[in-house]
């Protein structure tokens, strides 16, 4: 399974889109296709926690005032699967492996991942 989860009016997933190998990936744009509760849960698993998957780069995350709280990960879960834009950027599933946002060092492993 190769399978992206990403932002079509986000530079920073379309420049990271250029750099990778997409071939035979599916692409689902999170904003004109949001994310199942089984795939954001699919995410959790894979990643070993919820908080793995957070933005607390989202406009809303100061909006709600979440930064004062101590979130637990199935509100975390529950945020990202109501706003779209809580989900660090780009996620890519290959196989059962994971690589979430866009650090340079991720960016790169993701990379090297789709290469072999």
């Amino acid at each position: 399974m190769k399978h992206i989860f990403y932002l079509s009016t986000c530079d920073t997933c379309q420049r990271i889109l250029k750099q990778w190998k997409i071939e035979g990936c599916t692409l689902q744009d999170i904003k004109t296709e949001p994310m199942t509760a089984e795939q954001v849960d699919h995410m959790i698993e894979l990643a070993g926690n919820a908080e793995a998957l957070f933005s607390k780069r989202a406009r809303k995350y100061k909006e709600l005032g979440l930064k004062d709280k101590n979130l637990s990960d199935s509100e975390i879960r529950q945020l990202i699967i109501e706003e779209y834009t809580f989900l660090k950027r780009p996620v890519l599933i290959l196989n059962e492996e994971i690589f979430i946002g866009n650090a340079k060092a991720v960016v790169q492993a993701a990379a090297d991942a789709l290469n072999r």
